[in-house]
């Protein structure tokens, strides 16, 4: 029985059924060569029991390859008249004796394969115009698999670009500060996942990749765990972030069961769809109810982060430095943090502003009675020892901006 055939490879499969019966030939099969092996991956045969999907040959023998080489011309109405042809395999298993072939050619001129057809008896009647149909054929190939190959390029570069940070336990995790506006005090600090910085890509971009090929939920169980390895030699609390997917998973969840909640912030980004609620809060509530506080992450970068915090009713809600960053000359921007702040307390919520740089935007944020702050003014991410040196700066109250 033949194996079911995806919706590509029928496409594909319709392709081969088009040629071979607009040229009358026996087989007609859409091959991929890797430079060893032509292998015949999709077959549409008047005889499937003897030609079908998956058979393979040596790609210095076959026919595709004698004329990718100029050997052989790609149009053979009668294979006798060819003595080249008559010396490989082809000519004898299975006795092929009219043949025309097309390169199936990707966007950036590679050769990926070949379309072709074939026939045991030899048909005087094949010509140029016939080899024009396949080449035509061959190209509507080529735009079909194009997108499913670079897709699969693409998984192969994420697995091959994660596979080392999952063999060395996951991405290095450094500490961030987080203050009180009023007092200075460190009260916590946020663990962040950090990459090779010659990959040129933010963690977050980082972690949809591996979630886009399977990986992300098992690289966030990785970060947390050596987020989770900070506590014994920092004091306060940890912030790690998850995603709701992965938190709804199993490992995440024994993970968190053994780790003392009490000191731990988990931090759900705003980024992140939640497809189901009901069951992020039947998994949350349990882990509050022993003492975890649950924070809202990238709070006004979109639109989602409203309803996160709505269903969810956060402990903390954190405001995005894209609001925070020059909100002390930007009115508009001070009137949206004061809104969220106002929003924030009268649901019980505190407020950390991420991304504080500057005195300037501190004393806003002190004025707009932000609770907590975390940004390079307070300290750069690093190691644990290094929150030890921190020195945050506790400027007078500012106005707001005119």
């Amino acid at each position: 029985m033949r194996r079911q055939r995806s919706a590509t490879e029928q496409q594909i499969a319709d392709l081969l059924q088009t040629a071979r019966k607009s040229l009358g030939l026996s087989v007609a099969f859409f091959s991929r060569l890797d430079g060893t092996t032509q292998h015949l991956e999709i077959v549409e045969s008047s005889m499937p029991l003897i030609f079908k999907d998956g058979l393979s040959q040596p790609q210095d023998t076959s026919f595709c390859q004698a004329v990718m080489d100029g050997d052989l011309p790609a149009v053979m109405p009668d294979v006798r008249d060819f003595p080249a042809a008559m010396k490989l395999r082809p000519a004898r298993i299975p006795r092929i004796r009219s043949y025309v072939t097309a390169p199936v050619t990707l966007s950036d001129g590679s050769v990926y394969g070949s379309f072709c057809a074939f026939g045991l008896r030899s048909d005087p009647e094949l010509s140029a115009r016939d080899q024009a149909l396949m080449e035509v054929l061959a190209n509507a190939a080529s735009v079909i698999i194009e997108p499913q190959l670079r897709d699969r390029q693409q998984r192969t570069d994420i697995e091959q670009r994660l596979a080392p940070i999952v063999a060395n336990g996951g991405p290095d995790v450094v500490l961030q500060p987080v203050v009180d506006l009023v007092t200075g005090a460190r009260v916590g600090a946020e663990a962040l996942s950090r990459f090779p910085a010659d990959w040129g890509m933010a963690p977050d971009v980082v972690f949809a990749e591996a979630h886009s090929i399977g990986a992300g939920d098992h690289l966030e169980l990785l970060a947390l765990q050596k987020a989770a390895a900070h506590l014994d030699a920092v004091p306060g609390y940890i912030a790690m972030n998850v995603s709701p997917a992965t938190l709804l998973t199993q490992p995440c969840l024994d993970l968190l069961a053994g780790l003392p909640l009490h000191r731990i912030v988990l931090e759900l980004s705003e980024h992140d769809q939640v497809e189901d609620y009901d069951a992020l809060a039947a998994v949350v509530l349990p882990l509050r109810a022993r003492g975890m506080t649950l924070a809202i992450d990238d709070v006004g970068a979109g639109f989602s982060s409203l309803r996160h915090i709505v269903v969810t009713s956060p402990d903390i809600m954190k405001i995005d430095r894209s609001i925070v960053s020059g909100l002390d000359h930007d009115p508009v921007l001070a009137k949206l943090v004061e809104s969220l702040v106002e929003f924030a307390h009268g649901c019980g919520v505190s407020v950390v502003a991420e991304g504080v740089e500057t005195t300037a935007e501190h004393a806003v944020l002190r004025t707009l009675h932000v609770d907590h702050g975390q940004g390079w003014l307070f300290g750069r991410p690093g190691p644990a020892d290094a929150l030890d040196g921190t020195r945050p700066a506790t400027p007078a109250a500012a106005p707001l901006p005119a």
